[in-house]
């Protein structure tokens, strides 16, 4: 059995995954949406673990190729510690050809870019980047500890040491009032970093979080659901992507959609057009989720 603590979360794309918790929790854990590791101290696990849960997958998951390392940010591990690890997934399954990690603003800025470099030698290919939000002032509300401009700076940098990148933004995270700002800024920073992926996920407020509190006291108001519809047309109409991948089909939106940037991207504004105008079923709320 490996040896998992508490809540694991992986990227949609991570299904068929081997799942390795190398860290527990998240370094940062300040973001006012998320719940995920709320009372949970950041602690990176000790090699002998480690050891016996990759010794364990080699065998569990014979045919397996592709490995991602989790918790929320575990590319914040010092890069000696970190470069040792995936030396040791190598060594114990050789058979892998890509090994993904979430990473954060802080373990990218972190990482120097030959060390980056280095890392994605030892076939650390994908890094998992929730960008949630092109706008200063957003990114200050939800405390992401960021500004747009370090994001792209940031971005670039992994981009140009061979990693692959795939970005998460949020549909109404800015609030009703700020929606449309937010959804243009990210998408002037997501065609500036031109990043392979960007999943867009509709904001759910989850009890207990800070913007949960925000909401009942009524200093937080979510877009209803044409105002989200709106805010996802704006941000596409302003996202242009080389040849990127524009998802919007998590379990939290409204209106399915998935482009292939730049043929899809006028028919999936289409889509939305003809969903505004009530010719297209939407999600049901018993159907959406985290």
């Amino acid at each position: 059995m490996m040896h998992y603590e508490g809540n694991i979360i992986r990227p949609p794309s991570e299904a068929r995954s081997i799942i390795l918790q190398a860290t527990v929790g998240c370094s940062h854990n300040r973001c006012s949406f998320c719940p995920t590791y709320r009372g949970v101290r950041f602690r990176i696990k000790d090699e002998e673990t480690l050891l016996a849960d990759i010794r364990y997958a080699n065998r569990a998951y014979p045919r397996t190729r592709r490995l991602f390392i989790t918790d929320g940010d575990a590319l914040i591990i010092p890069f000696p510690r970190l470069l040792s690890l995936l030396q040791m997934i190598n060594a114990e399954i050789p058979r892998l050809t890509r090994i993904g990690i979430y990473a954060s603003a802080k373990s990218i800025r972190k990482k120097s870019l030959p060390e980056l470099q280095a890392l994605r030698e030892e076939k650390l290919s994908i890094i998992y980047y929730g960008l949630e939000s092109g706008d200063d002032q957003t990114l200050a509300a939800i405390n992401k500890g960021t500004t747009a401009n370090d994001t792209l700076d940031l971005c670039l940098k992994a981009q140009a040491a061979g990693l692959i990148l795939s970005t998460t933004v949020m549909i109404g995270i800015a609030g009703a009032q700020r929606s449309l700002i937010h959804a243009r800024r990210t998408g002037e920073l997501l065609s500036a970093i031109d990043p392979k992926y960007v999943g867009a996920l509709v904001t759910m407020i989850v009890p207990g979080t800070e913007l949960d509190r925000q909401f009942q006291e009524g200093t937080f108001k979510l877009p209803d659901k044409r105002g989200l519809l709106l805010e996802l047309r704006e941000m596409i109409a302003h996202t242009h992507l080389s040849r990127g991948m524009f998802m919007a089909n998590h379990a939290s939106n409204y209106l399915p959609i998935k482009i292939h940037s730049p043929k899809d991207r006028e028919a999936a504004l289409a889509m939305i057009d003809e969903a505004l105008a009530g010719n297209l079923p939407l999600r049901e709320e018993w159907m959406r989720g985290l």
